[in-house]
């Protein structure tokens, strides 16, 4: 049974463009994010699992996002994923095998080798691609994350239908 994601930010809960915009002196940074990646992630946590941010940019916008949907492991500016991975399953008492990722590029092949489960949106990098477990239909930042988890949870009706009890 997978017990916790680690997630990349920019190209999988985002489509990993970055707007900038200016307002003065200040630089305003602006990202979107899916409705229905945040519903899957709630629902997760509800069902007592856990989730990792692990992100290599620093971002107020990340922080207001994982605020609003209650994660709070979050980790940014992150040159070594694999590291923040290892920390975060031992921390947790979990075996590799209870662990799925998602990941969209180079940098998130150390996560990629923490993970039991390595899971990349349509559009990933093509190397990272060829990592991949799954390689989900839709992109990063249009609901590849949600993806991953009806995927998760679909292996085990049980699962699934408690996912789904949530909200009948």
């Amino acid at each position: 049974m997978i017990r916790l994601l680690l997630l990349d930010v920019d190209g999988t809960l985002t489509d990993g463009k970055l707007i900038f915009l200016h307002q003065g002196e200040a630089i305003l940074e602006g990202k979107s994010f899916h409705i229905q990646d945040g519903l899957g992630l709630v629902t997760w946590m509800k069902m007592g699992r856990e989730v990792a941010l692990i992100s290599g940019r620093e971002s107020k916008v990340l922080s207001e996002r994982a605020k609003d949907l209650g994660i709070t492991r979050v980790f940014m500016g992150v040159q070594d994923k694999s590291n923040i991975a290892r920390n975060i399953i031992s921390g947790l008492g979990l075996k590799k095998e209870e662990v799925a990722c998602i990941g969209d590029d180079l940098n998130d092949l150390g996560m990629f080798k923490e993970s039991g489960l390595k899971f990349a949106p349509s559009n990933a990098n093509a190397y990272l691609k060829q990592k991949a477990d799954i390689v989900l239909t839709r992109v990063g930042g249009n609901g590849a994350v949600r993806e991953m988890i009806d995927f998760i949870l679909q292996r085990n009706e049980e699962e699934y239908q408690e996912f789904l009890s949530f909200y009948e």
